[in-house]
């Protein structure tokens, strides 16, 4: 009575309490009360008992509970790496020079903070293209500044977005490089179609909460110069599309004229094309002279613009596709909000909206990689559970007593949910290898608990309630070693010290808020669960052995007739 009064009274201080210190007090008072019921030597009913601390503890966890809901999904955690790339595109058809000035702009912005070290700036990418730069930011250590890398690209995010001329992500993670987290795929065989329905879930995108640098995969439309080739008088003369197209590339794209060796002795490749006025002008490009055979196989040269119409027009900056089909990617980032939270609200926007008929919607990015990952987690989590109970049938020798032990599997996942809504963080990649982790850990303790009085029963031939209870008073001194020494070993996985470490916090917040939970837990439901299933599988059997006599002697009076 005094135990369960004490724990009470230590439990009702957590009803104010918040945080990390509300969960430190209930669990203190948990413990209070699960010394009195395996250490004072109680004989009253266990199960009323058990029955009034679980109200007890429902009452005080009570305004705990809410904050579960509030633990999100994401792929991977968020991680400091003291580093981070801003990616700038400027409008289809920049030149190389204007790409250059908005990313040195860029650079500059986030040179002014203190906690940046230095800046490092790329043009253009493997495709050739100039209108794209990436600017690296390389910050000071974490454990040197007050500022966290994700707080200071929200505030980078903010400031670039004042560049004129230019549109500027900011990138964190080193996993996904600089492809968008959240990637809305739109498929069909209509571009207009496409491009409207790629409007309409950009507008909504920007609309929710904790949605950034939203974009669409498309960059509008750029200048062109379209060459309509009249192919019956081309065919008269010998002339194909593919000798007109390597006519025109040395021309624009260029042709490689040697080498050329500067002033200071570094050698340089040489390009030959038309100048930039040359290549905008139509005039000049109806005088560029083609190639074409003649009669005796000696060639001759023929103006372009005497086979070819060549008019200025305007086109798509980019055209994508997969699968073969044409494409569309609505990209997104996230920030202050998990992905998986991010990505419900604005699925269900999506789902509100009436899209042109033929447009199909998929997902890609980082939210397609999470939903493979986490099936494929859960999958082995599964199969891990199911070997777990067919090992433990052969060790026990029974379909039921392994039910019991596994029942300590769930009471580890409040545990698990708590600790990271309570440290805010997500249910990620790391957090579930903890959850698998887990799944061994704590059926250890529900193991000795059921193998001890089942060794009791038999050996002492202790009644099933005797035996429970003193297995929880003598197995209660090796079940909190070996979980007072496993929340040690897990403590600095937890904390995430240094550079890269809180990738792998959540790992530890996981396994340390699920045993913690698990261990008390267990000695007070694994015992009454047994109980219950022990007394089930004797009231079967009782009714089977009631049965078979009956049915002996039926057969006895029908043999004497």
């Amino acid at each position: 009575m005094v135990s369960l009064a004490v724990g009470s009274l230590i439990a009702a201080f957590a009803l104010p309490a918040k945080g990390l210190f509300g969960m430190a007090v209930v669990l203190l008072g948990v413990a209070v009360v699960v010394a009195g019921l395996v250490l004072g030597g109680l004989r009253w009913p266990v199960r009323l008992v058990i029955a009034g601390v679980g109200i007890a503890l429902a009452v005080v966890l009570l305004p705990i509970v809410p904050e579960w809901g509030k633990v999100g999904s994401g792929f991977f955690g968020t991680d400091d790496l003291s580093e981070m790339n801003i990616a700038i595109e400027t409008p289809p058809g920049s030149n190389l020079e204007y790409t250059r000035l908005k990313a040195e702009e860029a650079a500059r912005i986030a040179a002014r903070h203190p906690e940046v070290t230095y800046t490092f700036i790329t043009i253009g990418g493997p495709s050739g293209v100039v209108d794209e730069g990436n600017i690296y930011v390389r910050l000071v250590p974490r454990g040197e500044r007050d500022i966290g890398a994700e707080a200071l690209s929200s505030v980078l995010r903010q400031e670039v977005a004042g560049i004129g001329g230019a549109t500027a992500s900011v990138y964190t993670s080193d996993f996904q490089g600089e492809q968008k987290q959240i990637q809305i795929q739109l498929r069909g065989q209509m571009p207009d179609d496409l491009n409207t329905a790629a409007e309409m879930i950009l507008a909504e995108a920007k609309q929710v909460p904790g949605a950034v640098d939203v974009a669409l995969s498309t960059k509008g439309e750029k200048p062109e110069l379209d060459v309509q080739l009249d192919r019956g008088l081309a065919g008269s003369l010998g002339i194909t599309v593919g000798q007109v197209a390597l006519s025109l590339r040395p021309a624009f794209a260029g042709i490689d004229a040697g080498d050329w060796v500067d002033p200071s002795g570094e050698t340089r490749d040489v390009y030959v094309r038309l100048s930039p006025e040359a290549r905008s002008r139509v005039a000049d490009l109806e005088q560029l002279p083609l190639v074409i055979p003649g009669p005796s196989a000696a060639p001759s040269t023929l103006p372009l613009g005497q086979i070819a119409r060549i008019r200025r027009s305007t086109g798509p900056a980019v055209i994508n596709h997969l699968d073969g089909e044409r494409v569309v990617t609505v990209g997104a980032n996230t920030f202050g909000r998990s992905l998986g939270e991010v990505l419900g609200d604005l699925n269900a926007r999506i789902d509100g909206l009436q899209l042109p008929p033929g447009v199909r919607v998929s997902q890609g990015g980082e939210a397609d990689d999470q939903a493979e990952v986490f099936g494929q987690i859960f999958t082995a989590l599964g199969i891990a559970v199911l070997l777990m109970y067919l090992i433990l049938v052969v060790q026990f020798g029974s379909f039921l007593d392994p039910l019991a032990i596994l029942i300590s599997l769930p009471l580890s996942l409040i545990g698990v949910m708590l600790a990271l809504a309570l440290t805010n963080n997500t249910i990620n990649i790391m957090s579930l290898i903890g959850v698998i982790l887990l799944a061994g850990i704590v059926a250890k303790n529900a193991i000795l608990l059921i193998d001890f009085a089942k060794w009791a029963r038999e050996k002492d031939g202790m009644e099933l309630r005797e035996a429970l209870i003193e297995a929880g008073a003598i197995r209660l001194r090796p079940i909190l070693m070996t979980t007072f020494a496993l929340i040690a070993g897990m403590v600095p996985v937890a904390l995430g010290r240094g550079e890269g470490a809180q990738f792998r916090a959540p790992l530890g917040i996981a396994v340390i808020g699920g045993v913690i939970t698990s261990t008390f837990l267990t000695l007070l439901v694994i015992p009454t669960i047994y109980e219950i299933l022990d007394g089930a599988r004797s009231w079967v059997g009782a009714r089977f052995r009631r049965r078979a006599p009956r049915v002996q002697r039926e057969a006895v009076v029908a043999t004497v007739e």
